[in-house]
């Protein structure tokens, strides 16, 4: 199979997929406890105002009717009005949506670029001290939770060294630069607004940090027992033999092979981060889609549930098309099992 052709079946093995989803989000939406239009109104409304709400939001439709509605406002990009904001989800997914991305990639960023150093440094000091070190480091990292974590964090950088800012996106005495694309770090950087580009880091990197532990440690683990196995193969015995410099074996040769296996965890933990930030943003006050997405679900705010919802399953499928890209790029062997299969 060529790269091409692996690359069409992929993408559209996403629709099949995107639309079951969605099917079960919006199942799961409406068995939830509670009389959303009730609790939009309050205690006191009348019976015939809950109904004439709960006409207006179609509640009062067959299920199916109820989603084939809600599909095709969706193909339009309108995804319902949110009861607690009183504005369509899309605006407002838009809104608080550029927050939660900008800390998910960061962390995962730090998390790729600390994990496999570190895993490869495990892998060439097998059973070593570094090595146990390495190990002990990624135990703890996924076992401390991550709102834990957190805390424990702003104790020691923001109250005790008072290196960094404990709570916010950035400084109040700073203007937010002109919103292109909703993220603070990029935005500040296209308007040249170094000032606020470094509040904005500095604000970041706590949250950020406490986010790419578990990963790091995944990445860090998957990367080492990957490069173990690949390091025990005939072709870096030759290598050896003929002199080649041990760090070149390690990062130009080895490393490649082995990564094609690391890129799996990577996807998951990236699609998995836009569902674990939300306690990470409440620790630090991050104005993500926690805040929002919290409150929907107190508020029994149907249509903000199932946005927030997708949009992490989304974030799931597009992050594993992504390895599946890579995937098929450093592995050929891949697409030849997709033929075969």
């Amino acid at each position: 199979m060529s790269y091409r052709g692996y690359l069409i079946r992929r993408a559209l093995s996403i629709i099949p997929v995107f639309f079951g989803v969605t099917m079960l989000i919006f199942a799961l939406a409406r068995v939830i406890p509670g009389a959303p239009a009730r609790q939009a109104l309050g205690p006191r409304a009348s019976d015939e105002a809950v109904q004439q709400l709960r006409d207006q939001l179609g509640l009062n439709e067959p299920i199916w009717q109820q989603y084939i509605n809600y599909m095709s406002g969706l193909l339009r990009g309108d995804l319902g009005q949110s009861l607690t904001t009183s504005q369509n989800v899309t605006s407002d997914l838009i809104e608080f949506f550029p927050a939660t991305f900008e800390l998910t990639t960061t962390a995962m960023l730090l998390a790729i670029l600390f994990g496999v150093p570190l895993g490869v440094y495990a892998g060439q000091n097998k059973d070593q001290l570094g090595d146990n070190a390495s190990r002990g480091f990624a135990f703890m990292a996924v076992s401390l939770p991550r709102f834990w974590a957190g805390i424990l964090l702003q104790l020691f950088f923001a109250f005790q060294l008072g290196l960094l800012p404990s709570t916010g996106r950035i400084g109040s005495g700073f203007a937010l630069p002109e919103t292109v694309t909703g993220l603070l770090l990029v935005d500040s950087l296209l308007a040249l607004n170094f000032t606020a580009f470094f509040s904005a880091a500095q604000h970041l990197a706590l949250p950020a940090i406490t986010l790419a532990l578990a990963p790091m440690a995944d990445i860090a683990r998957l990367t080492r027992s990957s490069f173990i196995e690949e390091f025990n193969t005939d072709y870096v015995e030759g290598l050896q033999t003929h002199g080649v410099p041990g760090k070149l074996i390690a990062y130009k040769y080895v490393l490649k092979k082995s990564f094609a296996s690391t890129l799996t965890i990577i996807g998951l933990d990236y699609g998995a981060l836009l569902g674990s930030a939300f306690l990470v943003e409440i620790v630090f006050s991050w104005p993500g889609m926690a805040r929002y997405g919290v409150n929907a679900i107190l508020n029994t705010d149907i249509n903000a549930i199932v946005g927030v919802t997708l949009v992490i399953s989304l974030g799931f499928l597009l992050a594993n098309f992504v390895v599946d890209v890579l995937y098929g790029y450093f592995d050929p062997r891949v697409r030849l099992r997709g033929e075969s299969g």
